[in-house]
């Protein structure tokens, strides 16, 4: 069993007038939101033992500001690939995955992370967590999907189970929408 955990960049500055995308930062509520979520990280017991992460501005800094509310480093593996992917493009990065790595942490943006989630989990039944997913995935949220592999080129559609979503604004409701 491989546990892949989903993390989106949080808010980040539009009003910050860099000349690319990539280079964009956080927002204060960015900030909070991933600091607050790295929190949430270690209350949870959440274990990582490999991290891939786009290589933007915003990720590098979503993740330094999660790690250290989760009062723990992982050093990231920067792949380009995940800079504005599609699922297909994020389900190659996740068959790339060494198999030594169990519990893997995404970070990336949408709405990448969000088709994959669709992907992974299949549409079956009542399923409210990924009728969530699915209704909106905001920055800095976290999801853990459950994958019934032993080796990560196995992952393809409709195999996951969807253990966990979590936005900023279930832990804090200061975060939700209309929030600066």
């Amino acid at each position: 069993m491989k546990r892949l955990t989903l993390l989106r960049h949080a808010k980040s500055d539009w009003d910050d007038p860099v000349a690319r995308d990539f280079d964009r930062p956080l927002n204060r509520r960015g900030e909070k939101a991933a600091m607050l979520m790295g929190q949430f990280a270690r209350s949870k017991a959440m274990v990582f033992d490999h991290l891939i992460a786009s290589p933007a501005v915003r990720v590098r800094e979503t993740l330094d500001t999660f790690f250290e509310g989760y009062g723990e480093v992982l050093a990231p593996q920067w792949d380009r690939r995940i800079y504005l992917a599609s699922a297909p493009t994020l389900v190659d990065v996740v068959r790339d995955l060494p198999d030594s790595a169990d519990r893997v942490l995404m970070a990336g943006h949408n709405p990448g992370l969000e088709e994959l989630v669709l992907a992974l989990v299949p549409e079956e039944g009542d399923n409210p967590l990924r009728d969530d997913v699915e209704l909106k995935f905001p920055t800095a949220s976290i999801v853990v999907i459950d994958l019934p592999v032993d080796r990560w080129e196995l992952v393809g559609d409709n195999i996951g189970r969807l253990a966990s979503f979590t936005r900023p604004r279930d832990l804090d409701p200061a975060l939700g929408p209309g929030s600066r």
